[in-house]
């Protein structure tokens, strides 16, 4: 288990990660969108049970660095690098275009979950990597998860923390 806890600061934000055995990893970042990103990946990963993704690796010991490197140096598929990633990053990958995608739906007017799931699907492809299994049903548990933690997060005031259990 990951003990994920995110605080609220007034221009940047901060988590610290705790595994079983007591290391951490404290990050800090600038305000991003109206959800945190790294709150998405949570909600993401956890209802697809992707646990090679980003708060899988960090559960695993790497820290946020070591795994852009890893995602980096697997082939990560950008402009400059389109081809075919390595497998061992194919779970970042698909949780980073969900997550992009799970981040446009809130930022604007969400689309129909059939829709929503081509628009992932093309992102997916764009990044050379398979769709992962996902249905209507996970887009909208995901939707409501995502609703519920930023309706707490937006009307807490700074210094406020709240804590998710990243699981197996």
């Amino acid at each position: 288990m990951l003990k994920i806890e995110f605080t609220k600061g007034s221009d940047r934000d901060w988590i610290v990660a705790t595994r079983d055995n007591g290391s951490m990893e404290k990050l800090s970042f600038p305000k991003k969108g109206p959800t945190l990103h790294d709150a998405v990946h949570f909600f993401v990963e956890q209802a697809l049970s992707m646990h090679d993704a980003f708060w899988g690796k960090v559960e695993q010991g790497l820290n946020p660095e070591e795994i852009q490197a890893l995602a980096k140096s697997g082939g990560h598929a950008s402009a400059t690098r389109a081809e075919k990633p390595d497998d061992g990053i194919t779970q970042l990958l698909q949780a980073e275009r969900l997550v992009e995608c799970f981040e446009a739906d809130a930022w604007g007017q969400p689309a129909e979950p059939e829709s929503f799931l081509d628009i992932a699907r093309s992102a997916c492809e764009a990044s050379h990597v398979p769709m992962p299994d996902m249905d209507t049903a996970k887009v909208k548990q995901i939707r409501e998860d995502m609703a519920a933690f930023h309706a707490d997060w937006i009307k807490a005031p700074a210094g406020y923390t709240t804590c998710l259990l990243w699981r197996r």
